[in-house]
């Protein structure tokens, strides 16, 4: 068989999953976390209970797969931005981009960025698919210019460039800037920055807690977006 060529038998198992999947996220959105149940998903899509476990080993394992895929997809939402302009027209269009994936996806966001499952642990693999989020961050921030109020978060994460190789390297990708370059600790410091920020934000948003409050969440986003432009005085 030809590399990259898949054969009926995998591409039964890949569409079964993916259907799998599409349950789960569905029994997420009606009813959170606490509604996904593998038996339930089974019945739905007309499958005996020890035949889903070929596919899903547990409700967890299920859960970990919904986690990389949401992370995924807030990736691919933020990488389609268009960052040649730089400055804070880019970051305003990946403070947006981002925005309008969570509220289009609010169950998914929700599950990784809200209240933590109990007993879940999340996959290794969550770790770096969230830095892919925030990578496209790090290219906008390279440029900055921050005030000497940010130095203590900045000599900070200038000490985690220099200890952690592998964050080191992630940046790097991102600005092609070495770690002693001062650029890099100053694109680590306005992702940082920009990261629970803008989760605030949406996660308010998302949670319904800006009904009646007078004000559009997008515009919000924008004004907060634009004073940490301004903080690191980019054009």
């Amino acid at each position: 068989m030809r590399a990259g060529v898949s054969s009926p038998r995998e591409r039964y198992r890949a569409q079964t999953r993916s259907e799998i999947k599409e349950a789960a996220v569905r029994q997420l959105a009606a009813g959170g976390v606490e509604s996904v149940a593998l038996l339930r998903i089974a019945k739905e899509i007309g499958m005996s209970g020890p035949a889903l476990y070929r596919y899903f080993a547990s409700r967890d394992d299920l859960l970990a797969e919904l986690v990389l895929d949401a992370y995924r997809g807030a990736a691919q939402a933020v990488h389609a931005v268009d960052t040649s302009a730089r400055g804070r027209t880019a970051l305003q269009a990946l403070t947006r981009a981002y925005r309008a994936w969570a509220v289009a996806h609010p169950h998914l966001y929700l599950l990784i960025q809200g209240t933590p499952v109990a007993g879940f642990t999340a996959p290794a693999e969550t770790l770096s698919q969230a830095r892919a989020v925030l990578g496209p961050f790090l290219t906008v921030f390279a440029e900055g210019h921050p005030p000497a109020a940010v130095e203590p978060l900045l000599a900070q994460l200038r000490t985690w460039l220099a200890d952690e190789p592998e964050v080191a390297t992630w940046v790097g990708e991102w600005t092609d800037r070495s770690a002693s370059d001062p650029a890099a600790a100053v694109a680590l410091t306005g992702a940082m920055m920009a990261w629970p920020q803008m989760h605030g934000t949406v996660s308010l948003e998302v949670a319904g807690q800006f009904a009646g409050m007078g004000h559009e969440s997008g515009a919000l986003l924008d004004v907060q977006t634009g004073l940490l432009a301004d903080t690191f005085r980019l054009n």
